[in-house]
């Protein structure tokens, strides 16, 4: 096989899925890039938080796709930049949970419309087949 052949089956989906990933993740670490922005791992906690729920670390540490350790070096920055808080659970005294602040939820809505207009571009880049990919991805989980 020459480089300018194309490659098939599984390594070559694999491969074009890391490199569509590697591209999405470049595009949203430009607008939410430290250190105005909470950074691309910052922006996935605010990003869950925005919903006005307190959430666990672990809970969070599975939607930003990291290791609790380095889940709580994250939340430790975004505490420190009054971004976040954490309160007891008042279901379970021995669990945390993390908030997002007034300031955090207004950084997150500042930066949306933008991650927005990234989404919307990846969406017309599928085209009609949009909707059967994202349901093909969602089966990967």
């Amino acid at each position: 096989m020459t480089a300018a052949e194309p490659r098939t089956g599984a390594p070559a989906a694999a491969a074009a899925l890391g490199r569509a990933a590697y591209r999405v993740e470049r595009r949203i670490e430009e607008i939410v890039r430290a250190p105005d922005g909470p950074g691309l791992d910052g922006w996935r906690v605010l990003d869950l938080l925005a919903d006005g729920e307190g959430h666990p670390m672990s809970e969070i540490a599975a939607y930003a796709m990291v290791p609790a350790p380095t889940l709580t070096k994250i939340v430790d920055r975004l505490v420190d930049r009054g971004l976040v808080h954490r309160r007891p659970d008042d279901a379970d005294r021995r669990r945390v949970l993390v908030f997002g602040t007034d300031r955090g939820r207004e950084l997150h809505a500042a930066l949306r419309p933008r991650i927005a207009g990234v989404e919307r571009e990846i969406l017309e880049a599928l085209g009609a087949d949009a909707g059967t990919v994202l349901a093909a991805l969602a089966r990967l989980d």
